[in-house]
């Protein structure tokens, strides 16, 4: 009984350490939605280190805008590339206009075992 208990938690740790850093596609919503957010502690988090210079840009994007919301957002990564692929987009109200910014296509990156934001894809 005691081995089977053993192997069973090696197969948990396993697991655990097998699942490296995600989904991608989880990043890059979490990303979008902490840009809309103005929220520059998480998209610390998530950008790659090739583009932690534009911290500061990406998290006042919105800075001057209201109603900042993202909708109808779904992201799946493109095969086995590091390339997401997003349906939906951030609306944001300029005055008494709303105007539409439509999601894309991104590039991500595995580093320290996580997936990190790094900019839009190429078309």
């Amino acid at each position: 009984m005691k081995k089977v208990i053993f192997l069973f938690f090696m197969l948990i740790v396993l697991a655990a350490c097998s699942s490296g850093g995600g989904n991608p596609a989880d990043t890059v919503e979490k990303y979008i939605q902490a840009k809309a957010d103005a929220d520059s502690n998480t998209l610390s988090q998530l950008l790659c280190s090739e583009m932690e210079s534009i911290l500061e840009r990406e998290s006042h994007t919105f800075e001057s805008v209201s109603g900042v919301h993202v909708e109808d957002m779904a992201c799946e990564q493109v095969g086995d590339s590091q390339i997401v692929s997003c349906q939906g987009k951030i609306v944001a109200t300029y005055g008494t206009e709303d105007t539409e910014f439509p999601l894309a296509s991104y590039r991500v990156v595995e580093e320290d075992g996580e997936w990190k934001w790094c900019g839009e894809a190429a078309p």
